[in-house]
């Protein structure tokens, strides 16, 4: 009995980090358990049967499995276990969820033992998480006479597994805890660098803000046993930068409630707040564990008695506290009201958090439940030929007669599903959507494995157009760590019907390709939308929206999210691009102007941002897609000419065909079809038959900005401003300041050219420069080092063909060799260049990392604090924002550079320039 050895060891091990048993997720590990089980004089009994009932993870794991299959055996009689009664025995299958307890559930249900029977479909009328294997065998058995199984489908039709549970509490007593001022990145929550403890749920936990702050949490919830502790971001939004579905199960670990009690870990219904309310996209993530998200707008601009704004020194609008969350305040939600008070004192209606909908995520313990359930409702019915009761919130259908439609809305328009057929569709309306395109990366994937087993899925949606599983966010060492992890995760999505970036069997090239490079080429139809597990989930075609891990294990199982559609801001341009700017410098703009133009308030922030980009292909309008990430956006739409289009088609089928002849492709030959639905996009485009997306003339936006290309006459860069003495100012993303501001003069310590956010053409810049350099001044010599991590593997063998990369290897001092990757991280360079591979590398902040402390020149997208660099006792680490170019001039300088040494280094270098498209992109005829 080995394993059982090692188990206990390992919990030994465990138990001297302060953490509990492991849950199980292993048959062979359970079979032994079970074995020890049976043997009523086994030294091991007692603990086993604990294991057993109260750490056994459900749905589809093999230890799931094995444990259905011996509760079956106790129902039938066919084991005696004085612990375990047959009625306990189908409450714990009741635990499971689904997978092989719903297979043993209808075999006890359709079985012979009329009482055994019944039993089972009392269980099954509880359960939503049935696939087609289990419905066919329902809706077979009924249709061959069988009672229980009309019960069960009768059941189902009304939704009695919804509208049985109990109602959402009227009132709901919280406490708070500012867990932060200013913006809360996910990173406090659940940081990049201990992404690989993520699906260890209890170790994981233990790295949520600090050590002192879960016991501040503690001692809240000791003082206050009758409310639940909500994490506030003071002045700040919560949960900006990633959806991050770890940071969400922290949370509930340490404010939440447990989901069952025979599982381990997994807790639901954590409460959050923030001034600026939640991050959109870890919301959707909050929903997913029946949660609640509050805006608070406790702090209001302030006004005079004339009614005019009134502002600082800056010029920056005042804001006054209008109530006050201090950490331990008591407050009350009232869900009927929809009302947030402070005693008898109401402070604010919060009747957003408490739609329709999110009102039934909270009472079901999570949208799963809700999806599922509305599925099998409708099987239901349609088996037993009736119409289903209307049980559910309706889908709200919001059409504006007259008024035309967004790009956004078009999308959401033609993906609709469930709605009244010939209804035109509006932003506002709460619709389900097919899903074509998903995308789930390597650092949350075996979060999304998880949510997959705990959902009973075993096998891809057949109506997704295609996915895939990155290894871009570990790329960059291959360590003990990664060598447990990704190879696990890689055989789970290749078995589940996932193009996988490594091959289990090890048949082709490990590809660790930025993932949201290879959906960017992926996603051939600019009417697609698009889920991946990451904030920069945000093509350059169709729409994109970053999920957490089980928004993405629901769009794979299922083809389909649910979703409001979000409203629009339009963004056009005028004027010319200078010759000296890359159009880095155009994006950072983008967010300034901006600000400037709406009073420092962000229209962008939780909304989609349609971007006018025209004449620029997939590759470079990526750049603009990737940052609205950053500008608080939900997702970004680019809207193309019909050449632009098809010369972004044909970028994305070369580069498929490279995964096709690399040995990627699946039995269902999904890459291949991708090639054939491109083909068939460009024929319509050609034809007139379908021309490139465009908005109707008059559809209605919440904000127009026109970005002036003349204003931009030097280099942006978006600084985290550190030592900004308000601190709700740091961090922000908003700080957008030109060149000139920095005097040549501050000490730059590293600079970093990768990640998503380059292309081609800026490796080329790279190349393009040290040539320069070279020539002006004899030869290169680096006084920062600088560190270049291409996006993908195609890009490095397209600059091999063309002789760049003979020129990147001749300055560096150090190249990737995929034949002995990194064991380590490294954390400490060299005054030279370093050709990384291809990946996240420091931007994602888990491996690789700058020197404590040291000013960090980027051309990332993250400037979170900790994130690219942490903090030493001498400085503050920081991690600034820039274009291809300045980054280069600047590790060379070892500083920020003038404007005139800036142009004297680009003189004659083919920068990614922009012209914007000269005729308005509308659609012909509205």
């Amino acid at each position: 009995m080995n394993m059982y050895q090692d188990y206990i060891q390992e919990i030994a091990e465990r138990k001297n980090q302060g953490l509990h048993p492991k849950p199980i997720d292993s048959a062979e590990l359970l079979s032994e358990i079970i074995a020890q089980i049976k043997d009523t004089a086994n030294e091991y009994r007692a603990d086993s049967l604990n294991f057993f009932i109260y750490n056994t993870l459900p749905g589809t794991t093999s230890a799931a499995g094995v444990k259905a299959q011996f509760l079956k055996e106790i129902i039938l009689g066919e084991s005696v276990v004085e612990e375990i009664s047959p009625a306990f025995a189908f409450e714990l299958l009741s635990h499971m969820k689904g997978g092989k307890s719903i297979e043993v559930l209808l075999d006890l249900a359709l079985g012979n033992d009329a009482a055994i029977a019944q039993e089972a479909a009392k269980v099954l009328k509880t359960q939503v998480f049935l696939y087609d294997a289990d419905t066919n065998r329902l809706k077979e058995a009924y249709e061959s006479g069988n009672e229980i199984a009309k019960e069960i489908l009768e059941s189902y039709a009304k939704a009695e597994f919804f509208t049985k549970l109990p109602e959402v509490a009227e009132e709901i007593k919280v406490v708070t805890f500012i867990a932060g001022e200013g913006d809360i990145s996910t990173d406090l929550l659940s940081p990049g660098n201990q992404a690989h403890s993520r699906s260890d749920r209890e170790l994981h936990g233990k790295c949520m803000i600090t050590p002192q702050a879960q016991e501040e949490i503690k001692a809240l919830q000791a003082q206050h046993p009758d409310a639940s502790v909500m994490l506030i971001a003071e002045k700040g939004t919560m949960g900006v930068g990633s959806s991050r579905m770890s940071g969400v199960n922290n949370v509930a670990l340490w404010t939440g409630k447990q989901a069952s009690p025979y599982v381990p870990f997994v807790n639901i219904a954590p409460i959050v707040g923030g001034t600026n309310g939640i991050s959109p996209i870890f919301l959707t993530t909050v929903d997913v564990t029946g949660g609640i998200g509050i805006d608070l707008q406790n702090w209001v601009k302030k006004y005079d008695e004339n009614g005019e704004l009134v502002r600082n020194e800056k010029g920056e609008p005042v804001l006054e506290e209008a109530y006050s969350v201090a950490t331990g305040t008591v407050l009350t939600i009232n869900t009927k009201t929809k009302k947030l008070y402070n005693g008898d004192k109401e402070l604010k209606d919060i009747s957003k958090s408490f739609t329709p909908q999110k009102l039934e995520f909270i009472k079901a313990g999570g949208s799963y439940a809700i999806v599922f359930g509305k599925k099998i409702q409708t099987f239901a019915a349609k088996t037993l030929g009736i119409t289903p009761p209307t049980v559910f919130a309706p889908s709200k259908e919001i059409s504006i007669e007259g008024q035309g439609l967004t790009a956004v809305e078009k999308i959401f328009n033609r993906n609709a599903v469930g709605v009244t057929p010939g209804k035109v569709l509006h932003a506002g309306s709460d619709v389900r959507v097919e899903v074509n395109i998903v995308g789930s990366q390597d650092t949350t994937g075996l979060m999304t494995a998880q949510e997959l087993e705990s959902m009973a899925a075993t096998v891809i949606s057949p109506i997704v157009d295609g996915a895939y599983q990155s290894g871009c966010h570990t790329a960059s060492v291959w360590d003990k760590k990664a060598q447990t992890n990704i190879p696990k995760l890689m055989k789970f999505m290749n078995d589940f019907g996932v193009i996988t970036a490594r091959d289990p069997k090890g048949e082709y090239h490990s590809m660790t390709d930025v993932i949201h490079k290879v959906l960017n080429d992926i996603t051939v139809d600019e009417w697609a939308i698009i889920i991946g597990g990451d904030s920069h989930t945000r093509m350059s075609k169709g729409v994109a929206f970053g999920a957490d891990s089980g928004t993405v294990a629901l769009a794979l199982a299922t083809g389909e999210a649910s979703m409001p559609i979000p409203e629009s801001v339009k963004v056009t341009f005028k004027g010319e691009m200078k010759e000296h700017m890359d159009f880095r410098d155009v994006v950072h703009a983008t967010q300034a102007q901006m600000l400037k133009q709406f009073d420092g308030e962000n229209v962008f922030q939780g909304r989609i941002i349609e971007v006018h980009i025209g004449t620029l292909p997939a590759d470079q309008a990526f750049t603009f897609t990737d940052w609205t990430a950053e500008m608080k956006a939900k997702a970004s739409i680019c809207i193309s000419q019909d050449d632009t289009l098809i010369e972004s088609l044909e970028i994305a089928k070369s580069r498929i065909q490279i995964m096709i002849d690399k040995g990627m492709d699946n039995h269902n030959q999904v890459l291949k079809g991708l090639i054939e639905k491109a083909d068939k996009r460009i024929a319509e485009i050609r034809s007139g038959e379908k021309p490139a997306l465009t908005p109707d003339a008059n559809a209605k936006y919440y904000a127009e900005v026109v970005v002036d290309l003349d204003a931009i006459v030097e280099p942006m860069i978006a600084d985290p401003d550190v030592n900004n003495e308000d601190v709700s100012k740091r961090y922000t993303h908003d700080t957008i300041r030109d060149l000139t501001y920095y005097g040549g003069e501050k000490k730059v310590d590293l600079g970093f050219v990768g990640s998503c956010m380059v292309h081609k053409g800026d490796l080329k810049i790279v190349s393009q420069m040290l040539r320069n350099l070279e020539k002006q001044n004899g030869k290169v010599e680096f006084q920062a080092p600088l560190v270049v991590a291409a996006p993908t593997y195609n890009i490095i063998d397209e600059l091999k063909a063309e002789g760049d990369w003979e020129l990147l290897e001749k300055y560096s001092g150090f190249e990737f060799n995929d034949a002995a990757p990194k064991g380590e991280a490294r954390t400490q360079y060299e005054n030279m260049m370093y050709l990384e591979r291809p990946g996240c590398n420091l931007c994602m902040g888990n491996q690789e990392k700058a020197e404590k402390g040291d000013t960090v020149l980027a051309t990332s997208t993250r400037l979170f604090q900790g994130r690219v660099v942490e903090d030493s006792e001498r400085k503050k680490g920081e991690s600034l924002l820039a274009s291809t170019p300045v980054v280069v001039l600047s590790a060379v300088m070892g500083r920020i550079p003038s404007i005139d040494e800036y142009k004297t280094a680009v003189e004659g270098i083919d920068l990614t320039t922009f012209v914007p498209p000269i005729k308005e992109l509308v659609a012909v005829g509205h």
